[in-house]
């Protein structure tokens, strides 16, 4: 096989990297000897998603590139380097491969599936395009299953505040709209009003009538951070939450078409504090009322 075919998955990268993503990835709050695994993850998951949303590649290349990277992840091929160091990562903690074929199959969809009919449906593109993420590093890092429900509503969150902050440019750049149409029916517009400047009074209320119902989602996730068992894992998705939390509200307050709906710097930073100094006080609280609990001489 030549250089070229070995090299195509890497040369279509976008250069985005983890540091770049909305929510922290493998943040200097996890765990040293957990990062390598969530980065080979994430190395993989963005690779896969930059070759989705390749503005000039044809669907079929994509599909191919997409199904070869499968191939190198459970061991039938060695052409990608980003599929061969996930499945070493993978065989070293005994984990299974399936939460990053979940994700493999959403990109497939990115490149098949322009339309998302309703909620229930985009919640169902949700399941494999952003749950699996947070159940591979629950994964990781040994957390029970019980843990799922809370992971993925903030998962599905995530993914849909994304989808509200780049409903403009996945409409214009890609043809792609992930605004349930019976939601832009019930408000009279069609998709053709998010490739708008500004939206129109009646989008701009579709768009925070969906972010409220994103932050009614997120609320189920509140609780996810005090079920966790490892204390860093639990403070990251504690800053995650509160991230969360703050995008929503300002999706609901402001029109994705023409402002600001991503987080600056101090204001990421002023909120991971607050997140992470919360988490410990209540990781602390916690430990205080187990210890009360215990009886005496235990």
């Amino acid at each position: 096989m030549n250089g070229a075919n070995t090299n195509a998955a890497a040369d279509l990268r976008s250069g985005k990297g983890h540091r770049d993503e909305n929510f922290p990835v493998a943040s200097w709050l996890i765990a040293p000897r957990h990062r390598g695994p969530i980065l080979a993850f994430y190395n993989f998951v963005r690779t896969a998603d930059d070759i989705a949303d390749h503005a000039s590649l044809p669907a079929e290349r994509k599909l191919e590139l997409l199904d070869r990277l499968d191939v190198g992840l459970t061991g039938r091929n060695d052409d990608d380097a980003v599929a061969v160091r996930l499945r070493q990562q993978l065989a070293e903690r005994n984990l299974s491969p399936k939460h990053a074929q979940d994700l493999l199959a959403a990109f497939k969809l990115d490149v098949t599936k322009l339309r998302y009919r309703d909620w229930d449906d985009l919640i169902g593109y949700c399941s494999l395009s952003a749950m699996p993420v947070g159940r591979f590093v629950c994964d990781v890092h040994g957390e029970s299953r019980t843990v799922w429900p809370a992971n993925d509503a903030l998962c599905a969150a995530l993914q849909i505040i994304n989808h509200l902050q780049d409903c403009r440019e996945d409409y214009l750049n890609l043809a792609r709209v992930y605004i349930p149409l019976d939601a832009l029916a019930a408000a009279g517009v069609t998709v053709e009003a998010l490739g708008a400047e500004r939206s129109s009074p009646e989008l701009l209320g579709c768009l925070h009538k969906l972010a409220a119902r994103t932050e009614s989602l997120l609320g189920e996730s509140d609780v996810f951070a005090a079920l966790i068992d490892d204390w860093r894992l639990s403070l990251e998705v504690s800053v995650i939450n509160t991230l969360a939390h703050r995008l929503t509200r300002i999706l609901a307050a402001r029109d994705p078409l023409c402002d600001q709906v991503h987080l600056k710097m101090p204001a990421v930073a002023g909120l991971t504090v607050a997140a992470v100094c919360g988490g410990v006080s209540r990781r602390l609280g916690r430990r205080s009322s187990a210890d009360a609990q215990k009886p005496r001489g235990a």
